[in-house]
């Protein structure tokens, strides 16, 4: 039950984590912020993760893991309702354009009209542009994702370590598989969820879709973002439900269960907790973390983790737009791409991973060679996808001379030609045509168009002047497609990230194996150095005489029973050992 609902909260978490990510186009879009700041909100997940991680890893251990992980779910829940709130406290989402969207056509004014009124003037130098943001509302969105990732603190680490204390040794890199698994279900729902929502005007409900004259494709476009975070929240609530009802401690996996060890483990509880009171519970916390420290394979292992997995988030949350500009697909499209390619191979990389952990008995070293080795096969055919580009979209004015001739990016009052000149254009709006010459431009109204017919995106622009073509010149809403070959580019690249996530997520449970066989954070007693010297002891001591009650067939196990017949000669060693807390005794040994 524990191992179904921990794998229900991997599911929950990354889901969230997932959904976060593929909506960062439109939350930039949404509020009008640069992509370095984008950049610090998404990263916000982890200073929430950070300011908890250490404190939640040790003391979680000492107190109900289960609840704790409960209590982190309905955070978590909480962080995602907040970073929803902006679109019910917000205006209404308003984009640039030069075309009416008002349905009535009578006034051509964003057309070539020799007579206008629009005031030419030069187009500012690109590094004096500068985004003006349109609200502050971006906060709830930075304190939401803080919450989450403060939510999101105990699940991995009391989760795997509440794993590893109560099942066999050899079938946790199994179980953690299964859970890891769950992390690889949850952000293929997420994607789903994004591209659904990406694929929805943002305030669909509220205004007439009919008389949008943008696409999911235009860069203008902002999706139901806010949506899928309320889905989120409501989930990760749901999911904490189950926690709240798991017993604090298991049977270790394996071992008979009977009257007397549910007794035995009553008592130890009960000492335990006495412990705590006189004791306090951080009196072993320093000593543990420099023991942490001071651990050689452990730090490096922490060092290779945090560099691969900067470079992982850094490629996974700015993989939409990379795909949305260089291929030039939607926002929608891209997130449904990333999901269908790259998530099912991690899936089936992560079960087999674990599989061969268990049927093989993989040691420690070989666990450790095994993650080595097919991270950098994945990283050699990381270099592949530098072949695997398409050329920028040419656009008249900005990398396009008139004549259709490639030119260098920008050049100052390019965007104006003879066939333009008397159109009096705006020239500081973006609002893209394509040509039937296979040519886009930045306006219809530079374009040269002088008439249009139709409403909404299936407006055509006719007569333009610009357009240099055989027959009648005209134009439609958004840029034009890159062609056949930057399609099969695409495919090349998404064949290739599947190749690499299979191979990436084949060295994870290995390593995880790495981490956890060597002092894995939630498993602070194993590194109490000073206790194994009256350990040593104690085992001596008892080499030399034989308890009462004491069970032959197993070394791990000492069951309490009443003192029957007439005490043998180790009756002082057993009374001073009962006097030293029996609990202790056994933890020790």
């Amino acid at each position: 039950m524990f191992l179904l609902a921990i794998t229900c909260a991997f599911v929950s978490k990354t889901l969230s984590g997932s959904y976060m990510n593929s909506m960062l186009t439109q939350i930039e879009r949404q509020f009008n912020i640069p992509t370095s700041l984008v950049g610090f909100i998404n990263g916000s997940f982890e200073i929430g993760n950070l300011l908890l991680i250490i404190f939640v890893s040790y003391f979680g251990t000492k107190l109900h893991r289960p609840i704790m992980i409960g209590i982190g779910c309905v955070v978590m829940g909480l962080g995602c309702f907040l970073k929803s709130l902006p679109h019910f406290l917000m205006n209404q989402y308003e984009y640039e354009s030069t075309v009416s969207v008002s349905g009535n056509l009578s006034s051509n004014s964003f057309l070539c009209m020799e007579n206008g009124t629009q005031i030419l003037r030069p187009t500012q130098d690109p590094s004096e542009c500068t985004k003006e943001v349109k609200s502050l509302m971006w906060v709830y969105v930075l304190v939401g994702n803080i919450v989450r990732g403060m939510g999101e603190t105990p699940i991995l680490p009391l989760g795997i370590s509440y794993i590893e204390d109560f099942a066999k040794f050899e079938n946790s890199p199994l179980y953690i598989g299964l859970v890891e698994t769950g992390a690889i279900i949850g952000p293929l729902i997420g994607l789903l969820l994004a591209s659904f929502c990406a694929n929805v005007y943002v305030d669909t409900g509220f205004v007439n879709t009919d008389d949008l004259i943008i696409t999911p494709t235009d860069t203008r476009w902002v999706g139901a973002w806010w949506f899928g975070f309320l889905i989120c929240a409501g989930v990760n609530v749901l999911t904490a439900i189950p926690f709240f009802f798991l017993p604090n401690t298991l049977p270790k996996e394996g071992l008979e269960t009977n009257a007397d060890i549910i007794k035995n483990e009553n008592e130890d509880k009960q000492k335990e907790e006495v412990k705590k009171e006189k004791y306090g519970i951080t009196k072993d916390f320093l000593p543990f973390m420099k023991s942490l420290s001071c651990n050689p394979i452990y730090m490096l292992f922490i060092l290779v983790s945090v560099i691969q997995f900067n470079a992982f988030v850094n490629m996974i949350s700015f993989m939409p737009k990379y795909l949305e500009q260089q291929y030039g697909i939607s926002s929608s499209d891209a997130i449904f791409l990333m999901g269908i390619y790259n998530l099912p191979p991690i899936c089936i990389g992560y079960i087999i991973g674990g599989l061969i952990m268990k049927k093989f008995k993989i040691t420690v070293k070989q666990a450790a060679h095994i993650g080595c080795w097919l991270s950098l096969l994945e990283y050699l055919l990381y270099f592949l996808s530098f072949l695997m580009t398409c050329e920028n979209s040419s656009v008249v004015g900005i990398n396009t001379s008139y004549e259709g001739i490639p030119q260098d990016l920008y050049v100052e009052n390019d965007i104006f030609a003879d066939c333009n000149v008397d159109c009096n254009c705006p020239s500081k709006i973006w609002d893209p045509v394509c040509g039937n010459n296979g040519l886009s431009y930045l306006s219809a109204c530079l374009a040269g168009c002088e008439t249009s017919i139709g409403t909404g995106i299936n407006m055509v622009f006719q007569n333009c002047s610009c357009i240099q073509t055989s027959g009648n010149s005209s134009a439609v809403l958004g840029l034009c497609d890159k062609g056949p070959d930057c399609s099969l580019m695409l495919q090349y690249f998404l064949i290739l990230s599947a190749m690499s996530s299979f191979i990436y997520s084949l060295a994870a449970i290995p390593g995880y194996m790495v981490l956890l066989r060597y002092i894995y954070l939630g498993l602070p007693a194993a590194l109490r150095g000073s206790s194994f010297v009256p350990a040593l002891i104690i085992l001596i001591l008892l080499r030399k005489c034989h308890l009462p009650g004491e069970n032959a067939s197993s070394g791990t196990e000492l069951i309490e029973t009443k003192v029957k017949g007439k005490e043998n000669e180790c009756k002082d060693i057993y009374q001073k050992s009962t006097v030293l807390k029996d609990d202790e005794l056994k933890t020790k040994l």
